[in-house]
């Protein structure tokens, strides 16, 4: 791991710790422009990692620190994401698989990180699923069964009852947002080749990941 420090960082408020993982994708060209735009004073945004395609690994911000990752959003009821989490960009225009190498060593990092800190697999989340109203990262692309068959991250498995779509998603944990938006979140989640208007197979797997929690 290599120590690239940013500058946009601050305490995390009320003696919050990390209780949760948000993963991105850095959606730039490659990992340089992303670097020097997540250690950019004025563009005040960061991370605490930045892993590259190759699998090369960097941090930006200490653990224990509050990184400008996450923004507006929450998650299962809970506010300022940033104050409760740890920040990982993958280095990814949000249009191509994610390289063997880098979810190789991301699958490290969560190792390392969720041991650490305690964070169960549950609280490993996307960035859209906080904020379904303006991201889309990591996208459908990402694998989440991957990580899931290592207890890195949630992934239940089936299909439950045809009911109705917003109480599913509200007990999983999304916040308010457009119906259509937060219906992209969940398919880009748990039903990555889902397309078109809600369907019974939407509703039937948000029954199931949300009977899962």
């Amino acid at each position: 791991m290599e120590w690239h420090p940013s500058p946009n960082f601050g305490p995390r408020r009320a003696g919050l710790r990390p209780s949760m993982i948000v993963l991105h994708y850095t959606g730039m060209r490659g990992a340089e422009d992303a670097l020097a735009r997540l250690c950019d004073p004025a563009a005040e945004v960061s991370a605490h990692y930045m892993i590259g395609t190759c699998g090369r690994l960097w941090q930006m911000v200490p653990d224990e620190m509050r990184a400008w990752h996450a923004g507006a959003g929450a998650w299962r009821g809970l506010q300022d994401i940033n104050s409760r989490s740890i920040g990982v960009e993958l280095v990814n225009s949000g249009t191509q698989p994610f390289a063997q190498p880098q979810m190789e060593r991301l699958e490290q990092l969560l190792t390392s990180l969720m041991q650490r800190w305690q964070i169960p697999a549950q609280a490993v989340i996307a960035h859209s699923d906080m904020a379904p109203d303006r991201k889309d990262d990591p996208g459908p692309k990402f694998d989440w069964p991957r990580l899931a068959r290592q207890a890195l991250a949630f992934w239940p498995e089936g299909y439950g009852p045809d009911l109705p779509l917003a109480r599913s998603l509200d007990t999983i944990g999304y916040p308010p947002a457009a119906a259509e938006k937060r219906l992209q979140a969940f398919r880009a989640r748990f039903l990555p080749f889902a397309q078109g208007d809600e369907s019974a197979l939407d509703r039937r797997r948000a029954a199931c990941v949300a009977a899962a929690l």
